[in-house]
């Protein structure tokens, strides 16, 4: 097992966008209910603001998978992992950059994009490790998550890791091309080596 880097942390969307999803999706008491669980009833009242613990993260998960099930936990995932996107389009990538990659052809701007993700991986990635892959084909691209916190520790019977393929998906479909589909093809939950995820727009 890949041991947790001591104090690893992780950016609060993960645990902000969580929470939002929660709260839209199973009203306030509900929500809180589930975060208590997961020993977060503190971000209720006061998100956080600053870097959190991944363990923080990885328990979040686990509890709403175990709470409300595989299908309901990955659905919102997924609309945390867009709200992300959203937040990063509307926060993290200059106007400027976001403009200059759309007039690039997909393959070259889904490259630059990741090469800029990579250098913030550390962000979303908490102790894990995240790399670009060699492409699955034409008009797509390759990453992957060594150690990934949606799903570490878990076994399943399918991918778990909607909320990075959300991520990714938003900000393709935003900077690199409208039909940009994202899939979690391999995950660590399945007994895989990595966490991969094609993303494709043609």
């Amino acid at each position: 097992m890949h041991a947790t880097a001591a104090g690893a942390r992780i950016g609060p969307n993960a645990i902000i966008q969580c929470l939002a999803a929660l709260q839209a999706d199973l009203g306030a008491a509900r929500s809180a209910a589930l975060m208590a669980q997961a020993g977060l009833q503190a971000h209720v009242q006061r998100p956080p603001q600053q870097m959190v613990d991944e363990d923080e993260v990885v328990a979040l998960h686990r509890v709403l998978r175990a709470q409300l099930g595989v299908a309901h936990a990955r659905a919102l995932a997924r609309t945390a992992g867009l709200k992300t996107g959203d937040y990063l389009l509307a926060h993290r990538i200059p106007a400027l950059a976001q403009r200059a990659l759309r007039l690039l052809p997909a393959g070259l701007a889904g490259a630059a994009l990741l090469q800029a993700v990579t250098r913030h991986a550390w962000t979303f990635c908490g102790s894990g490790v995240f790399r670009v892959e060699p492409a699955p084909g034409p008009g797509a691209l390759r990453v992957s998550i060594t150690h990934c916190i949606t799903c570490r520790g878990e076994h399943a019977d399918q991918p778990l890791c909607d909320y990075y393929a959300a991520t990714f998906e938003r900000l393709f479909t935003a900077i690199v091309h409208p039909r940009t589909r994202v899939t979690e093809t391999r995950c660590e939950a399945l007994g895989d080596p990595a966490c991969v995820f094609d993303i494709r727009w043609a």
